[in-house]
């Protein structure tokens, strides 16, 4: 899932040693070819808040059916509009669904309008037009001028209190509106039901439940004001309903201090100076009004919007500093842009008191760990995790526990999918918790009970109701008939396996681990030899007859095609290339694969992915082939390892506001990046090997948590010297295509020699 990049002022050109502002390579608009699924906004680094502007009001519903544009929303801001209807502070980055977009605040001045209006006339509500050339977006920073209002908007954050200030003009009529039926992915029945409380004429608190991608869904927050507001009122836009109870009492619309429905919106009126600052702070919660207000106090404490600016911007570049490379400008922007991305998620979920909601929507203190959510595992496993087993290992194991509190919290007793905001959503396919658990344990990084999280990760893989377990486990597959995915189901489980069984054989429990690498080999029973591609297997044992190899729909795969999925056995590429009849035939395959022409039709049921967004038949836009380039290694041809890697990073990564090649999925492109551009990738996650490339950076200095320092250089790198002639680690050549986890932690260095010849040994 992708989201879109915003520009920034360059710095000069810099030294490694001089890199301290490393905000200014952000572009957080880099988003989505065709399409824009990353916001500008603020936000810190894993931050509960991200604030940012919504750029339209689509719904997911139109005429009783799923409305397909409402997909360009997935992140509520799409770079190609002309208006903004506001600005909420929640939001996925770079998702293919969607769901959040909480509290949207819009702050306007003359009549008051309590709708939106529509983008062809924006006059006809509360929206504005804007102009990207009066639009600022950084890292922790946003800025806008709201055209039709003359309203300059700017917002920063902490990580859990959004703060905005709005320049107003001279008005009698200067008004704020807190639109509390508003969302993302949205439809009329969404807010199940909101509550508002006005404390005084400054301070409001109050919560909002939905019912979307997560099921139960309750946000708390805490509004304050720097001025008080003269007036206030409501307008619920609920139908009329039969029973209205007896608050009809009271004239509720106007300077009533208690509100409550389930489609409302707020305004607060003002009387403001030409170019008087009206500043507000916006706590979240996910337990409580108390806990959103002490989250303020503790976070934000003051009005000075320059300072908690200047703090949310130190601690971005504290975390892109981790990192410095030298490479060309635009190179940069991609990677601290890449960085930047990939430290926006998995999100803190949890107050400063350590409070959370839990799965089982009980109050819940995390002791000895900080608790997070937005785990969108069947995308981020691959990479996104492995990068924080290097760069933020605190920071993961962290999430390992979390995972682990979510397992006890579940009454299937299950680990997460796809976590969110207190929900399981359990979207995508596979368990693939257990490769985040796996890794972090292999890698010396989980510091908990590992026996305890070996037990969760096998109760998940025994869960016979989840969608096709029972079978896969009986059959060794899941049959045609029974699952449209159940292809890339059973290569997915397969991978997993192999999982439970690494861990298993660090731990020495031996029977595990021999159970579970019997199972890691059921991908070889969707492998139909005949054509040499993964193929739907009926109950019967017959290969489905019917069967397209290009398409991405009913061939029993999940984004994706066969020729993407058919080389998804990154646990054992050995076997894979023995099935396939060996490494010759392998090379063609794989050379077919980056050099074939897809014809429109394959695009014509694909919203994510464009041609825009593909080499040949490889979709780098969807995860399932994102080790594919890297196979080369095994089969005596790194010389294409190392072309490949770098075509996609040239052809898939561009600083501009469409400069993704697909979905950015809550970090996954983006580490895909910063890794391949080191020189290395984690084609297998649960081992503690990486498969080496071509690195896209002349140097880079790695500062670990431990206190070491990782170096790379790449010799003679240039555009036209991808090639790598030899590899030395800490001085020594390296005689295999890989390198250890421990290699990189212990520090060191890895030097590349680049050529524009291809070194074919």
């Amino acid at each position: 899932m992708k989201k879109i990049l915003f520009y920034c002022l360059l710095l000069p050109s810099l030294s490694v040693s001089a890199q301290q502002n490393l905000v200014k390579y952000v572009k957080p608009i880099i988003g989505t070819q065709k399409m824009g699924h990353t916001y500008p906004g603020a936000t810190v680094p894993f931050g509960s808040v991200q604030l940012s502007p919504d750029t339209d009001t689509l719904s997911y519903e139109l005429n009783g059916k799923y409305n397909g544009d409402v997909y360009k929303y997935c992140a509520g801001y799409k770079y190609e509009d002309k208006t903004i209807v506001g600005f909420s502070h929640t939001h996925f980055s770079g998702t293919g669904h969607s769901d959040l977009g909480d509290f949207l605040i819009m702050p306007t001045q003359g009549k008051l309008q309590l709708n939106p209006g529509v983008a062809s006339n924006p006059k006809s509500g509360f929206r504005s037009a804007f102009s990207h050339d009066n639009e600022v977006a950084e890292a922790g920073y946003y800025k806008v001028k709201l055209d039709d209002n003359n309203i300059t908007a700017e917002m920063t954050a902490t990580t859990r209190v959004g703060m905005h200030q709005y320049t107003f003009p001279k008005s009698e009529q200067s008004h704020v509106i807190l639109d509390l039926m508003s969302g993302i992915y949205n439809y009329d029945d969404k807010t199940v039901w909101t509550y508002v409380r006005v404390v005084n004429d400054t301070l409001i608190t109050g919560y909002r439940q939905t019912n979307g991608w997560a099921r139960t869904r309750t946000v708390y927050f805490a509004m304050s004001f720097s001025k008080p507001f003269k007036s206030y009122g409501q307008k619920n836009f609920e139908p009329s309903q039969v029973y209205k109870g007896f608050w009809r009492k009271f004239d509720q619309t106007k300077n009533f201090p208690e509100i409550a429905g389930k489609r409302i919106r707020m305004y607060f009126d003002f009387s403001t100076e030409e170019n008087e600052k009206v500043k507000i702070k916006f706590a979240l919660s996910p337990v409580s009004q108390d806990n959103a207000l002490e989250n303020m106090r503790a976070e934000a404490p003051g009005w000075d919007f320059e300072k908690v600016k200047q703090q949310a911007q130190a601690t971005w570049n504290t975390e892109l500093n981790k990192i410095k490379v030298e490479t060309s400008e635009d190179d940069k922007i991609n990677f601290y842009t890449a960085m930047y991305h990939a430290f926006i998620n998995p999100t803190n979920y949890s107050d400063v008191n350590g409070q959370y909601k839990g799965l089982d929507q009980n109050v819940h203190q995390a002791n000895g760990f900080t608790n997070y959510t937005t785990f969108s595992l069947w995308d981020t496993y691959r990479a996104l995790h492995p990068f924080f087993n290097i760069m933020q290992p605190s920071r993961n194991n962290d999430m390992v526990k979390s995972m682990m509190a979510h397992y006890d919290q579940s009454t299937l007793k299950m680990l997460p999918v796809w976590s969110h905001y207190a929900n399981d959503n359990w979207c995508m396919s596979g368990y693939h918790s257990v490769s985040v658990v796996a890794d972090a344990i292999i890698k010396g990084v989980y510091n908990g009970d590992a026996n305890q999280a070996l037990d969760a990760c096998i109760t998940t893989a025994n869960h016979r109701s989840y969608e096709g377990i029972g079978e896969y486990i009986d059959k060794g597959y899941i049959a045609a008939e029974r699952s449209g995915t159940s292809v890339s189901n059973t290569l997915e489980y397969a991978y997993d396996d192999w999982c439970i069984a690494q861990m298993a054989k660090k731990l020495n429990r031996t029977a595990v681990y021999q159970e579970f690498s019997k199972r890691s080999a059921n991908w070889k029973n969707v492998f139909d030899k005949s054509i040499g591609f993964m193929r739907p297997k009926m109950a019967d044992g017959s290969f489905k007859k019917d069967f397209d190899a290009l398409s991405t729909h009913g061939q029993g795969f999940i984004e994706g095609n066969t020729w993407n999925y058919s080389f998804f056995v990154p646990h054992d590429p050995v076997s894979m290339i023995a099935e396939m009849g060996g490494k010759q035939k392998v090379a063609s395959r794989l050379d077919s694969l980056f050099t074939m022409h897809l014809p429109d039709i394959f695009f014509a049921d694909t919203e994510d992915i464009t041609r825009e967004g593909i080499i040949g038949g490889y979709v780098h836009g969807n995860e399932p082939a994102h080790h594919v380039a890297y196979l080369y290694n095994w089969i005596d041809q790194s010389w294409k390892t190392q072309e490949r890697v770098r075509m996609i990073l040239k052809m898939q990564y561009k600083p501009t506001p469409d400069g993704l090649g697909g979905n950015d999925d809550c970090g996954q492109m983006s580490a895909w990046y910063m890794f391949s551009s080191l020189g290395f990738y984690p084609v297998s996650p649960g081992s503690d090997e990486y498969s080496l490339g071509s690195p896209a950076v002349k140097s880079a200095a790695l500062t670990l948590e431990n206190g070491k320092t990782f170096n790379i250089e790449a010799i003679n790198q240039s555009d036209k010297n991808v090639y790598v002639q030899k590899v030395l680690l800490n001085g020594k050549p390296l005689t295999t295509h890989t390198i250890k986890h421990a290699d990189i932690t212990s520090g060191g260095k890895l030097t590349f020699y680049m050529s524009s010849k291809p070194t074919k040994k």
